[in-house]
């Protein structure tokens, strides 16, 4: 047994470790394109190009082990009859070939896991009249792809918009104080004290959801925001309760069981998505085998807005607390119709309380109005100084813009441009290393 122990441990030192795995290759043939979904366990690393004569597309994988038979027949594309492997790029890796009909366009994106879907590689294949491909590689010789060369930004980056809404309105006067304040007039007052204080910010620019005394519903408020393409929701309220013992402000944002709630309605509304997710829709096909790309773009979308939301309502408590008392020091998730947006992060802001005949005084005051204005300003100009929005003024002043392309990884940007992995991912406000394609990178200075 002696004798065998060393033997042994050098039989497993030279097994293969991989860091990932291909464990189901799905396709989807459609007019527009043929959608291939690779099943990976985890996010993968790769590469692709493509080759003439005959046109085919190469997808490399990286330390990854196959758990899947190919070769793999497509009898319904009308661009992609078949994915077969070829001799892999390096040791322990997979080579992907996808034989095509014609030259065609590809586009190649990550999606991390989200609601019960693992990693995924999605590679779309152009259909009828949708163009050809990129210059390809000749099968002789394979010429590197030209080194990615930073965007450099136009001379004036745009304003980040903040939509502002003062809640309620119109027949609508929300709450009433012993005094006969109405919620509706606090909230268009501090709502307009906040648009002046944040439109003296050079790269903010601030738009209400209402100027006046009038009624807006709850869903056509993000509806404005969003035809505003508004960065930010702020919702501005003022509080009540059955007691006069309770005061202080407080931030609101939306729940996990609400945000699930309305995710799951949206992914049955296909005429919103466009409207909801801008140019990440194109992936989106009015099928149901493709409803769950649907629920992951919105999921994610949503996640990276509810996130959003809690980091500025961290800081709104901040500089609410040097103005007034605190009735909550931390966000709070509740489940409120003006926050459902997945596309514009959004918070609700608690002025204090109507009900509280000290608080109420307080808040029908002008001068103390334009305290918790200021505040809210401080914090949002902070948010974005530290996370501003790619392609804006506030992103010029703090570093370059990178687009990403195959293969890059946040190690080899970090070096590239002489800055850390977790100073990007401060500057555009990521939670994970994973990078996609076209994915567009605030890179701060060194």
């Amino acid at each position: 047994m002696k004798r065998l122990l060393p033997g042994l441990l050098l039989w497993l030192c030279c097994l293969p470790l991989w860091a990932n795995s291909l464990d189901e290759v799905r396709v989807w043939p459609s007019e527009a394109k043929t959608r291939v979904v690779l099943d990976m366990g985890a996010a993968p690393d790769f590469s692709y190009f493509t080759l003439k004569n005959p046109d085919r597309l190469v997808v490399d994988l990286a330390d990854t082990q196959q758990k899947v038979k190919l070769p793999m027949a497509v009898g319904d594309s009308e661009v992609l009859t078949k994915i077969r492997n070829s001799t892999p790029k390096s040791k322990g890796g997979i080579r992907l070939v996808l034989e095509l009909s014609r030259s065609a366009k590809a586009e190649l994106f990550a999606l991390a896991p989200s609601d019960g879907n693992g990693n995924r590689l999605v590679i779309d294949v152009a259909g009828k009249g949708a163009g050809a491909s990129a210059p390809s590689h000749s099968s002789q010789a394979q010429t590197p792809a030209p080194k990615p060369v930073p965007i450099t930004p136009p001379a004036q980056g745009r304003d980040i918009i903040v939509a502002i809404d003062p809640g309620h309105g119109g027949h609508d006067p929300g709450s009433i104080g012993r005094h006969k304040t109405y919620e509706k007039n606090v909230t268009l007052a501090i709502a307009k004290k906040l648009q002046a204080d944040l439109d003296r910010i050079p790269g903010i620019k601030a738009v209400l959801t209402r100027s006046a005394d009038k009624y807006i519903g709850v869903v056509e408020r993000a509806d404005i925001a969003r035809e505003k393409k508004a960065d930010i929701l702020v919702s501005i309220h003022a509080d009540s309760i059955g007691s006069s013992q309770p005061r202080g402000a407080s931030v609101w944002v939306l729940n996990t069981s609400r945000a699930n709630r309305v995710i799951g309605k949206w992914v049955d509304e296909k005429d919103r998505h466009s409207e909801l997710l801008g140019g990440a829709a194109e992936v989106i096909e009015d099928t149901k085998q493709e409803q769950y790309l649907a629920q992951a773009l919105l999921d994610m979308s949503m996640d990276h807005s509810r996130s959003v939301g809690q980091d500025i309502g961290s800081l709104m408590l901040k500089e609410l607390g040097k103005v007034t008392r605190l009735h909550k020091d931390r966000p709070q998730p509740k489940s409120l119709g003006v926050l459902t947006a997945p596309d514009i992060p959004s918070v609700l802001v608690e002025t204090g309380f109507l009900s509280n005949p000290d608080e109420e005084k307080l808040l029908a005051n002008s001068w103390h109005q334009g305290r918790i204005a200021g505040a809210l300003a401080t914090a949002l100009k902070e948010y974005f100084t530290a996370w501003p929005p790619p392609g804006s003024l506030f992103a010029q002043q703090n570093g370059k813009v990178h687009v990403v392309r195959s293969g890059e990884s946040l190690s080899i940007l970090a070096s590239r441009y002489n800055t850390s992995v977790s100073a990007i991912k401060a500057a555009n406000g990521l939670k994970s290393n994973v990078l996609l394609v076209g994915q567009k990178l605030t890179i701060p200075s060194s």
